[in-house]
């Protein structure tokens, strides 16, 4: 038996879906891994110097919220780009072209003279922010046997909170040695460190051979309009609407907890860098417990059990009285684990949803079609919190989790698909 072909059968135990993927297999989940980790890096490192960059521009908590908004917005072009070049040029050769682009523009925001400066940069990152997931999911996703697909992309899904833990990190040493003036910038040049996994994905990762075969054979690979015909056009939409909901609620939280945590809790670097380690190493534990649910009890049923479960708990976290912040803390663990562990099912759905040929372009674009909806979410607590507080605000969060259960009624159930 080669060692790219491991019989299931022979395999047991907690980790048998990282020892069925096979040598490919597992070279493809740690380039993919290190690709989303290090997307996460780059992205949160925004909103955890949004204190910082506010006051050096002089702008408005509306303005401060539109930088998470471009950013979003943006990738949900470059996520349908990256997932038609995922089909066209294979998954591989896209994973490696998103992670350059994120890594070059993150670095440039740190050189940015302007608010508006800074406002193209980050739109700009935004496209490789959007295309890296499309492209990372879906080369893990078909090297996968049918009944551990869920978890084993959870588990690229929980590299989002290894990243974003780093940033904090970061984050709180940066901001603890230099002026705030400087260290947003330093923050941003961190941003380069992604280039260097370009070299292991060039040296080690190939494609699974059924998107090698697709890739040189379909007559109606990467085609748009494909996605959107017949029956795969109402999958499209519900697809879309669910990964708007779920994402407009996720960012409402990944853009305005630290800022929510400094201005209306009274928080120093170093205690919201306290808070934001409890948050992600809840969000961990929850992308990797999600990953195993929807394997368990199916991808629709998960998907609506941390839904309701992030709504409620979003509410609880922006709600407390003043003065009683150690509630707060009893809240932050279970909120990270709802929050992310809704996301655990999303590499496994989409992939499933949709075949070989058409994989990378549906993929691509439903979950960035969520982002970039879901993005006008966090700008809409940043013009909300003029009149209500930033606490205030932040509830539209628990209705875009509610937008995401609503869509699962139209969608299809499909735990333990073979994908086509």
């Amino acid at each position: 038996m080669s060692t790219t072909d491991i019989d299931t059968e022979e395999v047991r135990g907690p980790f048998a879906w990282f020892h069925t993927l096979g040598r490919n297999g597992k070279r493809a989940f740690v380039g993919a891994f290190g690709g989303f980790g290090l997307d996460a890096y780059d992205f949160q490192v925004l909103p955890l110097g949004l204190f910082a960059i506010t006051a050096y521009f002089g702008i408005t908590q509306g303005q401060a919220g539109l930088l998470n908004t471009v950013t979003l917005v943006v990738s949900a072009l470059g996520g349908a780009i990256a997932g038609i070049f995922a089909d066209r040029i294979g998954r591989v050769r896209t994973l490696m072209i998103t992670v350059i682009t994120y890594a070059v523009f993150t670095v440039l925001c740190g050189f940015a003279t302007s608010y508006e400066t800074l406002l193209v940069f980050r739109a700009l990152q935004g496209l490789g922010f959007g295309g890296e997931w499309a492209a990372g999911a879906i080369l893990v996703a078909e090297y996968c046997k049918p009944q551990y697909r869920g978890r084993t992309v959870a588990f690229i899904q929980s590299s989002w909170a290894v990243g974003w833990g780093l940033s904090v990190i970061v984050y709180t040493v940066v901001f603890s040695f230099l002026p705030q003036d400087i260290a947003w910038r330093v923050l941003f040049w961190t941003g380069a460190i992604p280039a260097v996994l370009v070299f292991y994905i060039r040296r080690n990762v190939k494609d699974a051979p059924k998107a090698e075969t697709a890739l040189k054979s379909s007559p109606r690979k990467g085609n748009f309009k494909a996605v959107f015909a017949g029956k795969l056009g109402r999958t499209t939409l519900f697809a879309a609407l669910l990964a708007t909901g779920v994402q407009g609620g996720y960012y409402t939280l990944a853009s305005w907890v630290p800022t929510f945590l400094k201005t209306e809790r009274g928080l120093s670097v170093v205690g919201t860098g306290g808070y934001l380690a409890l948050l992600i190493t809840g969000a961990f534990a929850g992308y990797v417990t999600g990953g195993y649910l929807t394997d368990r009890l199916g991808r629709k049923r998960t998907f609506t059990l941390f839904a309701v479960l992030s709504a409620i708990l979003l509410v609880l976290f922006t709600q407390i009285p003043a003065g009683a912040n150690w509630l707060i803390l009893l809240v932050t663990f279970p909120l990270g684990f709802t929050s992310s562990a809704i996301f655990s099912g999303f590499g496994a759905f989409l992939a499933e949803l949709y075949p070989t040929e058409l994989r990378g372009t549906g993929q691509g674009f439903t979950y960035n079609f969520g982002r970039a909806v879901g993005a006008f979410f966090p700008a809409l607590v940043g013009f909300l919190a003029e009149s209500t507080g930033v606490g205030g605000a932040m509830i539209v969060g628990a209705i875009a989790y509610g937008i995401a259960v609503l869509a699962l009624l139209g969608l299809p159930e499909t735990k333990g698909a073979v994908l086509t």
